[in-house]
């Protein structure tokens, strides 16, 4: 799967959504598309949820759909995010890049960046974290994604233990999407963090 562009969905006509990348630089590669969209998308599935991610920070965010007259929703502004509600009312969330601070198994403080990279790391699998330019739709895969795409097998980035210990919810999320997208062979050592860590659930 390497070499992919993301697809020519029907989510990505939705009216408003060129103007939204426009404004956010998509010509500058300031911006891309990242996450479910992304991954749904290379697999011909149906999008609901829209996300952006961007280098710019979030009151810059909200200063540019501020001047372009496209409404700013500041949903969560201590973690970068900020919905912009489309010309036909739908929502797409635009996120600063991030890097973790500190965790307290829940919840994250977070720093700002503009490494991709850095972004990247801190997601939780490698097939929800991979990037689409917004202008030529070239695909940023940073942890091995589009392989575990194709494969269809689940993999935490970094090590599982870690991961599951920064935010214990990342357990049921690793069960329902290895429900959805695992097909091959059951990642053991992801399998064994969640086992272990079962109890911190409650």
């Amino acid at each position: 799967m390497d070499g992919l562009t993301l697809p020519d969905a029907p989510w990505r006509q939705r009216a408003g959504l060129a103007q939204l990348c426009a404004v956010l630089g998509d010509a500058r590669g300031e911006a891309r598309f990242v996450g479910g969209a992304v991954r749904d998308s290379l697999l011909g599935l149906d999008v609901a949820d829209v996300d952006l991610a961007t280098r710019h920070p979030p009151e810059d965010v909200i200063d540019l759909l501020a001047r372009a007259r496209i409404r700013a929703v500041p949903t969560g502004l201590a973690h970068g995010t900020i919905t912009a509600v489309l010309a036909d009312g739908s929502p797409v969330e635009v996120t600063t890049l991030r890097s973790d601070v500190a965790t307290d198994g829940r919840h994250a403080t977070v720093a700002f960046t503009d490494d991709w990279r850095e972004d990247a790391a801190r997601r939780d699998f490698t097939i929800n974290a991979l990037y689409a330019d917004l202008a030529t739709g070239e695909i940023s895969d940073f942890f091995g994604g589009l392989t575990d795409l194709k494969a269809q097998r689940l993999r935490f980035i970094g090590d599982p233990a870690q991961r599951i210990a920064e935010d214990h919810l990342r357990i049921l999320r690793y069960f329902r999407f290895l429900a959805r997208f695992g097909r091959s062979e059951l990642d053991r050592e992801a399998y064994a963090a969640c086992k272990a860590a079962a109890n911190s659930l409650k």
